[in-house]
């Protein structure tokens, strides 16, 4: 479960498939990244390579407007595998960006992270970014987010009808990623009220005081 993005190095043994981000003319190997390819979209990533080409791209990417970069499947100095996809950050997410830069000493290379606050626990905004390694931390993960964002009381064992509801809507969406899992999530305040009444009225939820004593 994670309040903030964090993401394994390309060292680590369980990394996932490598691909190489391209933005202002400079290249890096993207260990890990979260994009929605049908609006070329890019809501995270982390890269490592020389710490002047991360400082290109990221520079790029958070360029005003922001300028275009690409995913390439496959390491910077490995045969390309697959094909170009264009993205650049959301106009939804402008201005809430950080990065965050190491070096990596026994790599001889740096670290960034590029991520949007809206990944943040904290970031109060009706639309958030969902980052887990997991993948059966996400309800629990988003009944968090939006007991954040909402003073409905929302008991934490609706958390599973929450996340069904929210994916069947396409209140929740899953963004393509490697290297962890990401979800794009707006819900409205008014509509999820509603939902969550309906739910309660006709027995699909259960009160608090329902549940065996249990605690809100």
């Amino acid at each position: 479960m994670l309040d903030t993005p964090n993401t394994s190095s390309p060292e680590d043994e369980h990394a996932g498939q490598l691909y190489t981000i391209t933005a202002g003319g400079f290249s890096a190997t993207c260990d890990a990244f979260a994009a929605d390819p049908e609006q070329n979209q890019l809501w995270f990533c982390s890269m490592v390579g020389a710490q002047t080409s991360l400082k290109a791209i990221w520079a790029a990417l958070l360029n005003s407007p922001p300028s275009p970069a690409f995913l390439i499947k496959g390491a910077v100095d490995e045969l390309h595998e697959g094909g170009y996809e264009r993205c650049q950050i959301p106009e939804a997410s402008i201005g809430t960006w950080k990065t965050k830069i190491a070096r990596l000493p026994q790599a001889g290379a740096w670290h960034a992270m590029v991520f949007t606050q809206m990944a943040e626990l904290s970031f109060e905004r009706d639309a958030f970014l969902l980052l887990t390694p997991d993948a059966s931390d996400a309800p629990v993960l988003h009944l968090r987010f939006l007991n954040q964002r909402t003073e409905l009381p929302i008991h934490r064992s609706w958390a599973g009808w929450l996340w069904q509801q929210g994916l069947e809507s396409d209140a929740i969406r899953p963004l393509k990623s490697e290297g962890l899992h990401a979800w794009y999530c707006h819900h409205d305040p008014q509509q999820l009220e509603s939902e969550l009444s309906a739910a309660v009225k006709y027995g699909a939820l259960r009160l608090p005081s329902q549940l065996n004593g249990a605690e809100a």
